[in-house]
């Protein structure tokens, strides 16, 4: 995975944080092949029970660019 979204799991939680707050946690192509990864993998998961999708840098996402 790369370092465009980050992921951690603590328990059934996983926080998937959109890490490109230069761009204001904008998702273009590459931010959003990670995040299909990052939620192909918790679907996965049979002890995850919670996704929580935010962004960093206190701006979730402007849209696509």
């Amino acid at each position: 995975m790369s370092d465009l979204v980050l992921v951690d799991r603590n328990g059934p939680v996983t926080t998937v944080v959109i890490n490109r707050p230069e761009a204001r946690n904008a998702v273009n192509g590459p931010t959003a092949a990670a995040l299909y990864s990052a939620f192909e993998q918790f679907d996965r998961d049979d002890a995850a029970a919670v996704a929580v999708l935010c962004g960093n840098g206190g701006t979730f996402a402007p849209g696509p660019i």
